[in-house]
Parts: C-alpha cells; structure tokens; sequence
C-alpha cells in the first residue's frame, strides 16, 4: 500500500513537471521574414558595393533575448552569400510600439576560395505596422577573415591572410508567429 502511494506520488509530481516544462516552453515565440538592403565590403585593395537580400528566422525564449539566423546574398563580385547567426538584446521602451535592439554573432561567407568566418555586430529597431507584423530597420558591420592563394610562375604557392570589412544597412519585412 505504502509503495503504490509514493509511486502514485511520483507519477504526480512527474506530470506536473513536465506540464510545467510545456507551459514553458509555449512561451517561446518564433519569426520569419526577409531583409533587402545595401552592403559595402571593403578590403583586399578595393571596396564595392551591392544589395543585399535574404530569408531569416528567429526565437525568442524571453521578452528581451532572441536568436536569430539569416541566410544574405549579396551581389558584389563573387557574389558573397552569408549565412549568419546572431544574439539579440531588445531594449524596453515603455508606451512604444518600437523595440529596439543590439546584436552579435558570427558568420560563414561563401564566395571564391571557400568558407570564410566573420563577426557581425549591430542593432537597430523594429516598426510594429499591424498585429504581430514589423518592418526593421537594421545596421550589421563586422569583419571577415579569409586567405588568398596565390601561384607563382615558378612552381608553388603561398596562402595569404586577409580581412574584408563588411557594413549593411538593410531593412524588410518580419512576422511573429502567433502562439496560441
């Protein structure tokens, strides 16, 4: 008898565990949208500029933290293409329907030569329009560290390494998934 009680017990304190993680984790909201925009690269001996366009993603499992992942083709020379992973810090604004934000992260570029590892840090502010609907405003710099072969007539080749600086300022569309 005594044993059937402390299972019963814990079966009970189990399933209340484990609701108490859903009610949780229903909490946690999610995003998507698409960034369109300018970016400048600058390094190498040269600089250019082109737009920027790409769909994104995000979580946020807290009023003011969120991650997020992007995915940016740029149409520079070689068109670059980005994929980027960053934090976010939204400010509170009491009475505003504006959330402003910081973020860092990192990078994979892919352009000539392979993978390159960049950092990103930048900010900026999202524009409620309708319910659960944004338009951001949004500032990403950062570098970008890559290696360069280069062949002599000779025979063999040396591997340099570079940086390129990046800067973007995009903005788009974002929707906030209802949780219901």
């Amino acid at each position: 008898m005594k044993r059937s009680i402390r299972v019963l017990l814990f079966l009970i304190i189990v399933f209340l565990s484990v609701s108490e993680s859903f009610q949780t984790y229903a909490q946690v909201k999610w995003a998507v949208g698409g960034r369109f925009g300018l970016s400048i690269g600058s390094g190498g001996g040269g600089s250019s500029a082109g737009l920027q366009l790409g769909p994104m993603g995000e979580v946020m499992f807290n009023k003011n933290m969120a991650v997020q992942s992007e995915l940016n083709i740029n149409t520079q020379p070689g068109t670059p293409i980005e994929w980027a992973n960053t934090f976010k810090y939204f400010f509170d604004v009491p009475g505003s329907n504006i959330k402003p934000y910081a973020d860092a992260g990192m990078g994979l570029w892919f352009f000539t030569g392979g993978p390159f590892f960049g950092i990103r840090f930048g900010g900026g502010a999202l524009f409620q329009v309708a319910p659960n609907l944004y338009i951001p405003a949004d500032l990403q710099l950062g570098p970008v560290f890559y290696s360069r072969q280069t062949f002599s007539f000779f025979g063999g080749s040396t591997s340099t390494s570079e940086t390129f600086f990046f800067f973007a300022i995009t903005s788009g569309i974002r929707y906030e998934i209802p949780t219901y």
